[in-house]
């Protein structure tokens, strides 16, 4: 029995349910996240283990085989994911304990967190696009709720620009599922894939697959990521890393799914398309990591840039290119997460958000700059950190394919992120210090424990990349081979 692979959804909405009605008792709720998210991990591993063991798993709820009933998948690729993000969640609710303040926790931060958790490992694990949409709305509610949460003007005004957008995307979504489903008769990922192959890719179905491309670019900000840097600026520290890590990922998770196992038939036009739109966005977020002052619009600028480079690895689609895009996938779930925190704890310390206005960090709070040092290499893409790995993979199936331009936007945007990110550090960490003795506040540990781990991650993912490299080319020949997808899931 496969039960095991529905647990990582089953489990935080369980525990946000349980938390709805602990929200008076702070300390409680604390132990059940951090317990919840430890088992989620554990159990994530596990089935990563049982997939490089087994194959590909899957669970058909009710005893509905596919493709006519509720399918969870597990392959590598999903379970990576949801490894890691589950990893980067604990990281950010213990940071959330000591940050977010008691007043905040009792209003139902905790449940939306899991909440949020739940639509995300969702969104990875099932096997068609109806509950991907549905994950989708549960992981979006769930950051509705979270993006607002304290009630500060500025959330507020960032809120809406962001519910919105999201809605917007949202109705093209079931636009898209629903002209899909008139022409193919199914929404079972596998089973798509295999009656869009015996048909073959038509002229309606290209189309439908680019109202696809639209929906999944809005979620993952590609190209279309101009509500990303307000709305990602806007929220608590905690909340601003977790939304860093984790959604726009999830988008990305979309669209690889999506262009690798049901529209990879048109690569001129899909493929070339997506190209074309990581081109840009990697231009646009190169463009605004600098054109600012402002400590967490830079960051937010730098998550734009990191998805139009992993995206390239869907346009080259190569084995190389593949596996790199989800070394640098992984890679960007920890490393944004960690700048995040690093950027909220400088603007916790310093009560401001312009580094052109602080100086001399290191002096008063050495680790924390010399975190921020390490994830500003390890962004960069300099060996031996996590960065390195899959940029050079990248960089390889571009040049495999071809794809020069792409390649040289890939690793000039490199030199942007450097470059804003030194500006950071240089201005805001070196001089003269402006705080005296006396106004040097406490740097608590539970801010920067998580950082740190964090930092360790980055480092021990470059130096052991070859610990996971087993799972990471079994999830690129899984998304290069439709095939084993489908055996997986109509076959067993």
């Amino acid at each position: 029995m496969n039960n095991i692979i529905v647990l990582p959804l089953v489990i935080p909405i369980l525990t946000g349910i349980l938390l709805v009605f602990l929200h008076r008792h702070v300390k409680t709720q604390r132990w059940i996240s951090i317990i919840a998210t430890i088992l989620n991990i554990v159990i994530s591993f596990i089935i990563l283990q049982k997939i490089h063991v087994e194959g590909i798993l899957k669970l058909d709820f009710g005893g509905w085989a596919a493709p006519y009933g509720i399918t969870f998948v597990a392959d590598s690729f999903a379970v990576l994911l949801v490894l890691t993000a589950n990893f980067v969640t604990a990281l950010c609710l213990i940071y959330a304990m000591f940050s977010i303040g008691e007043k905040r926790e009792k209003l139902f931060f905790y449940p939306f967190v899991h909440l949020l958790v739940a639509g995300v490992n969702g969104s990875f694990l099932t096997g068609d696009l109806f509950n991907l949409f549905v994950c989708f709305e549960v992981m979006l509610l769930a950051s509705y709720a979270l993006i607002t949460h304290g009630g500060t003007r500025i959330q507020l005004r960032e809120s809406i620009k962001y519910i919105v957008i999201n809605v917007l995307s949202s109705s093209l979504f079931v636009i898209a599922i629903a002209y899909l489903y008139g022409s193919i008769g199914t929404l079972n990922l596998a089973h798509l894939s295999a009656r869009i192959a015996e048909s073959g890719q038509t002229p309606l179905l290209t189309a439908i697959s680019l109202l696809f491309l639209i929906v999944f670019s809005i979620k993952s900000g590609l190209l279309l990521y101009q509500w990303l840097p307000g709305s990602y600026s806007a929220p608590p520290t905690a909340i601003a890393a977790l939304f860093g890590a984790l959604l726009t990922k999830v988008g990305v998770y979309a669209l690889f799914r999506t262009f690798s196992l049901l529209f990879y038939h048109e690569p001129a036009v899909t493929h070339n398309l997506i190209g074309i739109m990581a081109a840009i966005t990697l231009i646009g977020g190169s463009i605004g990591a600098i054109a600012y002052k402002n400590i967490r619009h830079i960051v937010a600028y730098n998550v734009v840039i990191a998805i139009g480079f992993i995206l390239i690895g869907l346009a080259v689609s190569t084995q190389s290119a593949i596996e790199g895009s989800i070394y640098y996938l992984i890679h960007d779930m920890i490393i944004k997460a960690l700048l995040f925190l690093l950027a909220g704890t400088m603007i916790t310390l310093t009560r401001t958000s312009r580094f052109d206005q602080v100086s001399g960090l290191i002096r008063n709070y050495p680790v924390l700059g010399w975190l921020f040092f390490i994830a500003m290499l390890s962004l960069t893409g300099i060996p031996p950190f996590s960065g390195f790995i899959g940029k050079i993979l990248v960089g390889y199936g571009a040049v495999e394919t071809g794809h020069f331009l792409l390649l040289a936007l890939g690793f000039i945007s490199s030199l942007f992120v450097l470059y804003s990110l030194l500006r950071i550090f240089m201005n805001s960490f070196w001089g003269e210090t402006m705080i005296s003795e006396d106004q040097e506040a406490p740097l608590k540990k539970g801010l920067i424990i998580p950082c740190l781990i964090l930092a360790l991650a980055t480092i021990a993912l470059g130096v052991g990349a070859e610990s996971i490299a087993t799972y990471v080319s079994d999830a690129a020949n899984t998304l290069l081979n439709p095939d084993i997808y489908i055996d997986a899931v109509l076959n067993k």
